[in-house]
């Protein structure tokens, strides 16, 4: 009888003895102890296609790096892994149609990190190496095993044009003068730089002291893996600048990754400077200008709805997301965009909460919330944009058109695709001065055309100008000119300048006098004489 006790008791401590085994080789931190281990010099091979996937994936850290296992950190682990998936998920995501109506490849499991070397030696960092779990490759998993050392390649080259055949890298920023900063938001900092003296750009990396890194540092005491972390919201970015193509979209002109902070492999993103979206100053410029702006953000918003890589929302949608370049508004933040889509039981499942109000959209029987990306964005445009830059000082013809888009996109009754049709009709009249046929005309006053001559002074100002301090404003024809001085109680004369907006409208000085008047090749003036 005793041996027999003897016996159980032995192979109950034998059980648990085996079973703590199991559970050291297979927990996260594991990996992280082992991963100290591996030689320096095999960290710096960069594309050694000889080493085994769980061999990659433990060359995460250099031995520098004072973190506690990632075994005392599960949820950051999983963080990590869940943003690193979401960026493959879009590397891999491929459209069921094309414009040419050739159907695309299905989709195909390929390496984030691991395509074909282009033609810049910069290339992209490979697949940060997971500090989570370990994953079976050959079952299913979201991802493959690359070496900790090789580079990505967003395949970014395949969009070129001929007037950029290369990306940037390392070696265009090492020597950028006028550096200035920017900004920054949670996540990120951004500064502006010039390259050569005559290209400037912007420069998108990790903010170390941003909300972002602080708190997980603070949270976790892990640097590096925080950094991982934030960083792959430049890396999901930077997929999305190369997947979705369009004027309305920053464009990416290339990437850098560098040793800082201690921190092996720090990421620097190079893209298209623009300027900051100041609602203030947009409040002061002519509605021509205003209406650009709408028109830009609903042609971006129509390609989302409609995009590679489905419905796309934004959902940090605020002015500071956006920039200007060249008069036209692009977005330049996507490391918050999203093309999930949401699924639903009924349609109490798909409700969208505001400030000012809230919706509830319909649940298709396919058990998704209908439009619900695309609506989204509509609202948003709606209170951040529409209801502030649109009915302001427009022209009277088209006023009842703008309130009928504003009321319509601020009760979801449109969708993109109408908001768009709309903007593009209401494009149209302005453009071709279609909107002058409805107003009365008014018996004009006399002017006298001098043709060579300008007037130097004589200004007034009036609101809203392309000039803060004259009265310079854009119109159709010199009807519509005579029409605005009569209208104005100061104008006695206006010059025709020899330029025109984006819609074809030729700006006009308008003067309060001609005591100044001068000659002038370029210029033709008109002088009021009667009435």
């Amino acid at each position: 009888m005793k041996r027999r006790k003897i016996a159980v008791a032995a192979g109950f401590c034998f059980s648990f003895f085996l079973g703590t085994l199991m559970n050291l080789l297979f927990i996260p931190g594991f990996e992280h102890h082992q991963s100290n281990r591996v030689h320096r010099s095999d960290q710096e091979e960069e594309h050694a296609d000889h080493l085994q996937p769980r061999a990659a994936e433990r060359r995460v850290h250099r031995d520098s790096v004072s973190a506690e296992p990632r075994s005392s950190h599960p949820d950051l682990a999983r963080q990590i892994h869940e943003r690193y998936n979401e960026v493959v998920r879009y590397r891999q995501h491929r459209a069921p149609w094309s414009e040419a109506g050739n159907p695309l490849r299905p989709l195909e499991r390929r390496r984030l990190m691991d395509l074909a070397q282009r033609g810049s030696s910069e290339q992209l960092k490979a697949a940060e190496m997971m500090n989570s779990r370990p994953v079976d490759f050959n079952h299913g998993s979201s991802f493959s095993p690359l070496p900790a050392k090789a580079k990505l390649d967003f395949d970014i080259n395949l969009n070129r044009n001929m007037h950029n055949p290369s990306l940037m890298g390392c070696s265009d920023i090492d020597n950028v003068t006028n550096v200035q900063y920017l900004g920054s938001g949670y996540t990120k900092a951004v500064y502006k730089a010039d390259i050569n003296e005559t290209f400037s750009v912007a420069l998108k990396s990790v903010d170390f002291g941003g909300h972002d890194m602080e708190n997980c540092v603070k949270k976790y005491a892990s640097p590096e893996a925080c950094y991982r972390l934030a960083s792959y919201k430049i890396v999901k970015e930077m997929t999305l600048l190369q997947r979705l193509q369009h004027p309305h979209i920053l464009k990416l002109h290339g990437y850098c990754y560098q040793d800082s902070n201690d921190i092996t492999d720090t990421l620097t993103a190079i893209t298209e400077l623009g300027n900051p979206l100041e609602m203030i100053q947009l409040l002061q410029t002519s509605w021509e200008e205003r209406f650009r702006i709408c028109l830009s953000l609903v042609r971006l918003l129509h390609y989302l709805a409609h995009s590679p890589l489905g419905s796309i929302t934004l959902l940090d949608f605020r002015p500071r997301q956006f920039v200007i370049v060249d008069g036209e508004l692009k977005v330049t933040d996507l490391d918050d965009a999203s093309a999930d889509k949401a699924p639903c039981s009924s349609s109490a499942d798909c409700f969208m909460e505001f400030p000012a109000r809230n919706f509830t959209l319909h649940c298709s029987s396919q058990g998704l919330c209908q439009s619900i990306n695309e609506k989204r964005n509509l609202y948003n445009a709606y209170r951040f944009f529409f209801t502030y830059l649109l009915p302001h000082s427009a022209p009277t013809a088209l006023r009842p058109l703008l309130d009928t888009i504003v009321n319509s996109t601020g009760e979801l009754r449109w969708g993109i695709d109408e908001t768009l049709s709309e903007l593009e009709k209401l494009l149209h009249l302005y453009s071709n001065g279609l909107y002058l046929q409805n107003t009365t005309q008014a018996p004009r006053a006399e002017y006298k055309r001098v043709v060579g001559a300008s007037i130097a002074g004589d200004n007034y100002r009036c609101w809203p100008s392309y000039n803060h301090e004259g009265c310079l404003l854009s119109v159709f024809s010199i009807q519509e000119a005579m029409d605005v001085c009569e209208s104005h109680g100061q104008c006695h004369a206006f010059v025709l300048t020899n330029q025109t907006t984006w819609t074809g409208h030729q700006l006009i000085f308008f003067k309060a006098g001609a005591s100044s008047l001068v000659p002038d090749p370029d210029k033709v003036t008109f002088l009021r004489v009667t009435g």
